[in-house]
């Protein structure tokens, strides 16, 4: 009876090994598929949450909820935070051009005024009321 289990351990020590040296060898796809089985697994409950079973008993959306959002996020651009940004945006411009990094000043200069004509440009570019 022990040699029988011995045996049978050695057997599966020994497949293990196998296994954890084919692992090795592919462990980079190995991982990928260990990541793609745990986001799959992870987010098909969350992509059922909007099933409705019946017409009408699913969550509401539509063009108001969009547009309540999106006019929060400009009131708040440009109010407090705009001003934080653009104030921001530009002394992080003038540090970095005082250092010589012309490409970060240029780009910080262009958030500080996107920060400041948003509203405009979406206007213009989106048919924003």
């Amino acid at each position: 009876m022990k040699s029988k289990t011995k045996t049978t351990i050695k057997y599966i020590g020994a497949k293990l090994s196998k296994l954890q040296s084919s692992l090795n060898k592919h462990s980079d796809a190995a991982l990928w598929l260990l990541g793609f089985a745990l986001l799959a697994t992870g987010l098909c409950a969350d992509s059922f949450a909007q099933l409705a079973t019946a017409p009408g008993s699913g969550v509401a959306g539509g063009d108001d909820r969009i547009y309540e959002v999106v006019n929060r996020i400009f009131l708040l651009i440009e109010g407090n935070l705009g001003a934080l940004i653009m104030i921001s945006a530009g002394l992080g411009a003038i540090i970095a051009a005082a250092f010589g990094a012309y490409r970060a000043a240029v780009g910080l200069l262009v958030v500080a005024v996107g920060a400041f004509i948003l509203r405009s440009l979406v206007a213009i570019f989106f048919d924003w009321q």
